[in-house]
């Protein structure tokens, strides 16, 4: 196995390739910029390879540099966590929570300050997916999944029924004459998300409507992508009200019309059935409840 290089050598190229800079990762470092070139050099020595490229004003990572950086960093971040968890005075309990990109983004990350600050020893890792049906990490505590609930776990909570609402700019609105009807919204250029191809005809047949549908504009995987793809000044979308309210109280889009389509399928919070005792998954989850119960 070839000798690792010394921590001090790779400390060092790790904060100068984060910063950019080997002035500002000695300051960082509390060294001085000709002790952190320094390091670099015989680090660049014992691994036979330049890992910076000097620049009149600066340096830049080479592609080696670059490629090296990563794995790096994640070691260092990896080591740190492990000391802060295990060795700290009062240990963070983690939670692992995983929902839909959109959940994730438009719900949870926004409220996630107040969690903390509310709960500030206990760690919630939240991670992204577009679609989910099953716990496929063992490190996964909690996962909130779109559909109909019927999934093989035991813990699982249904946060409530939803409604999809079409949204555009209000850019887009002046476009269509300032105070677009439902008929004007469904024949424009429809971003149509993935999934629920069949909501605009199933608004037409629930309130007893002729729309003219035009083919889709545009399709996105995800209620985020739509949703920033219209706030953007074009197109109209039909998306669930709980992921465009944080929208429409920014003034990114508006609900031009009151026409809503109750949604068939709906959020659930489903437990893994060996997490389901902690205390802090316990807690994380009953705070999930409650966002929910504010949005519904």
């Amino acid at each position: 196995m070839t000798d690792l290089p010394h921590v001090t050598w790779l400390k060092a190229f790790e904060a100068a390739a984060r910063l950019n800079s080997f002035s500002a990762a000695a300051e960082e470092l509390g060294l001085t910029p000709a002790a952190i070139s320094q390091q670099i050099r015989l680090l660049e020595t014992h691994l036979n390879t330049q890992l910076f490229k000097r620049l009149p004003r600066g340096v830049a990572l080479t592609d080696t540099g670059q490629a090296y950086a990563q794995p790096i960093r994640k070691s260092f971040d990896d080591m740190q966590r492990a000391t802060s968890g295990l060795f700290s005075r009062k240990r963070q309990r983690v939670v692992h929570l995983r929902a839909t990109i959109s959940c994730a983004a438009l719900v949870i990350a926004p409220q996630l300050a107040r969690f903390r600050a509310e709960h500030p020893d206990i760690f919630v890792q939240l991670s992204s997916t577009v679609w989910s049906s099953r716990f496929d990490e063992e490190a996964l505590d909690i996962d909130i999944r779109y559909g109909g609930g019927d999934w093989q776990e035991a813990q699982i909570l249904h946060l409530g029924h939803e409604s999809a609402i079409p949204v555009c700019s209000p850019a887009y609105a002046k476009a269509l004459g300032g105070s677009p009807s439902i008929e004007d919204l469904a024949s424009s250029d429809v971003v149509q998300i993935i999934g629920s191809e069949t909501d605009w005809g199933r608004l037409a047949d629930l309130h007893g409507l002729t729309l003219q549908v035009t083919t889709d504009w545009l399709k996105a995987d995800s209620s985020l992508l739509a949703l920033q793809t219209v706030a953007a000044g074009h197109g109209v979308t039909m998306v669930l009200e709980s992921f465009a309210r944080q929208y429409i109280e920014q003034g990114l889009v508006i609900a031009p019309t009151a026409f809503k389509l109750p949604k068939r399928r709906s959020h659930y919070m489903v437990i893994n059935d060996r997490a389901g005792q902690r205390e802090e998954v316990k807690t994380v989850a009953a705070w999930l409840a409650s966002l929910y119960q504010a949005l519904t």
